[in-house]
Order: C-alpha cells, then structure tokens, then sequence
C-alpha cells in the first residue's frame, strides 16, 4: 500500500507553567520559554496541512501533573492527531509525590493521545492506512528507586506480537532514550550512556529483523541522525535549549520497494520578551559548560589530569551548543592529538570522515 502523509516533531518541550519554575544555578534549560516557544511553533504548524505530530518525551519540566494536565489541553485544540511517550522529566518517580505524577499516572492525562487504555505505559495506533506507529516507554525503575533507560521483558514481548501481527505495515517507532549512537561511543561513555537506551541493542535487533528502518527519539537536546546496522535513529533537539528546533517531515512512496523520509528541520528564532533568543540561549549554554566539559576531558577515555585538562576547557565554551546545533565540524589543532582526535570523531563525518551534513535537512531512501 502506497503511504504519504506530513507530520512535525516537537520534542522535549519541557513546559513549565511561571509559577512552578524549578530556579538553580546550573540549570542549562530555558523553561522560561517552554510555552511562548510550543505556541510559536503550533501557530506556525497551523498554516501546514499535517497528518499528525510526535512528541518523543520530556514534556514537562519535572512531571508536575499541572504542567501535565495543561499540555494536554492544549493538544486537544489542534486540528490534527498528536502522539506522546514519556520522559525521564515527566516521570521522575515511580509513585506520585507532592511535586510529580507518578510512572502509572502518565497515560491517564494523555488518553487522547495514544493511551486509549491507559492501564499501559505504550501503545501501536493507525496512523494512516498501512502506517503505523510503535510509541515505547523507556523508562524503568531499579529496586533501588534509581531511574533508567530501560525496555522491560513485559514490554519486549508486547513488542514482538505488535510486529507479528500487523507484518504488511509501514511502521515509525517513538521512543525518548537513544537507541543508535550519536556521539562516539555514546553508550561506553559515563556522560554518554545515561541518554542511551540500556538494552538498545535487543530493539535495534528486534526492529531490524522486522524491516523497520525509522525510530525517533529525544533526551539528548541535540539535531542529530545517526544510522546503526540500517536503523536510524533521528533526535530531535529541545524546544527550551539551543537551538530551539523542531522538524517537520514528509513521508512518500519512492521507486518500487522503496519510501523517501523528507527531513526539514525549523528554529524559534525569537518569543516575546526574549528578541534574541538564539544568541542569548547559545551564551546560556556556553557559561555552563566549563563543569561539564571538565568533566568530559577528565573522565574515560580522555582521563586527562586537571592540570591538563583546565587549560584546554576555554576553547570547548560552544562546543556542546555546536553539537546541538547539528551538522557541526570539529577541529582543535592546539589539542594533544589524542584529544583532537576524540573531538574530531564528534564531526557530522562519514565512515571515511568526509562531511556528511544530515542531522537538520536530508532526505532519506529506505526499503519497505
């Protein structure tokens, strides 16, 4: 069945109603602007004609349930089907405390949403005739109390049976974490592997073996297309950080066997009260990277001493604004060539390391 539509992605919005701002020195989100950002962008969704919008996760700043019950007000105004999954933002705790809703309360502010049976956290809806979306949970809790990104056997199984029974769909799947690496070995890395999937290698597994080529993801805040073993993972970056981008794609029918992903990538450039949003929002990120990117430097694989890494955190002041960014090239000749290196591989490159310019506007052809 030949299958076209247009649809947006709008990922981690973080919506923060101005009475519940979660104020702190480090804080790199800009929550100020969640829902002068959303309305923007939904003003400008509104002269596409659209099929439908994905939302992968981190709706809310901090799973307060009336941050919650406001975005899903406001999605029930649009004029064409929105889908979400929760993130780790929207379901900090397991049980409901005094600031946020509990892991079971999600589906229930969001039953218009994907959840018509909100007693499971994912769900398989008909998109359009012969297109179908897997929306996936991926969070999980440890014994202990501790967060993860995690697929669970429950939900592994569910997922096999979706795939069995309907074999002849196109199918999309959302998710929050990261299934596919976007950084070099993102998911070896102590900073890197907290916005990987914890078993990504069974879902990628299960999705290849299944002939599904196209997962999109948030968490990371950052543009980003990464492709592993012909499953690509395509993050959307925050609407609240740098550069506060959303996309919109279309799908099609190519040649015969074939379909084409049309990817267009769009920016908040300004809302009011924040004229120069981009440059101001690029400055925030730059002034709260030192810790982070000391980090970066002294932990593996870099495992520099602070000696030699203090020095070197100067000329890293954009480089995660860079990485958000998408489609950025690297180089720090005054770097040790080992740390050149390492950065160097953080380039929008191909496995021959010549550019390959595809995290914000592309078109890709894939096998049905």
């Amino acid at each position: 069945m030949s299958v076209e539509c247009r649809f947006a992605i709008i990922s981690d919005p973080h919506i923060t109603l101005p009475h519940t701002v979660w104020d702190h020195p480090s804080r790199v989100h800009l929550v100020e602007v969640s829902i002068p950002a959303l309305e923007t962008v939904l003003e400008r969704l509104s002269a596409l004609d659209l099929d439908f919008l994905l939302l992968p996760g981190d709706l809310t700043q901090h799973g307060e349930p009336e941050n919650h019950a406001w975005l899903a007000k406001r999605l029930a105004q649009l004029p064409y089907p929105a889908y979400v999954i929760p993130g780790n933002h929207d379901v900090p705790c397991l049980e409901a405390n005094a600031q946020s809703i509990g892991l079971a309360d999600f589906p229930y502010f969001y039953q218009a949403f994907g959840y018509e049976n909100p007693e499971q956290l994912y769900y398989t809806c008909l998109l359009k005739p012969g297109l179908r979306l897997i929306a996936l949970n991926s969070n999980t809790f440890t014994d202990e109390g501790k967060q993860i990104g995690w697929l669970d056997d429950r939900q592994l199984i569910w997922l096999q049976a979706v795939l069995t029974e309907f074999p002849t769909d196109l199918k999309l799947v959302m998710i929050h974490h990261n299934v596919v690496e976007h950084l070099p070995d993102q998911a070896r890395h102590v900073m890197g592997r907290r916005y990987m999937l914890g078993n990504a290698p069974t879902l990628v597994s299960l999705l290849q073996a299944a002939g599904i080529h196209l997962v999109f993801t948030g968490h990371l805040h950052a543009q980003d297309v990464a492709c592993h073993q012909g499953v690509y993972d395509i993050t959307t970056g925050s609407l609240i950080s740098y550069p506060h981008p959303y996309r919109i794609l279309h799908l099609q029918a190519a040649e015969e066997g074939q379909y084409r992903l049309q990817i267009q990538s769009e920016r908040v450039e300004a809302v009011p009260g924040w004229d120069a949003l981009q440059q101001t929002s690029r400055d925030w990120l730059g002034l709260r990277s030192p810790s982070f990117m000391l980090q970066l430097l002294t932990q593996p694989p870099l495992n520099l001493s602070l000696a030699q890494a203090e020095p070197l955190v100067p000329s890293l002041r954009n480089f995660w604004a860079d990485v958000a960014h998408g489609d950025r090239i690297f180089d720090f000749p005054h770097f040790p060539p080992a740390v050149r290196q390492f950065f160097n591989r953080c380039s929008a490159i191909d496995e021959t390391g010549q550019p390959r310019l595809i995290d914000n506007n592309t078109t890709l052809v894939l096998k049905k």
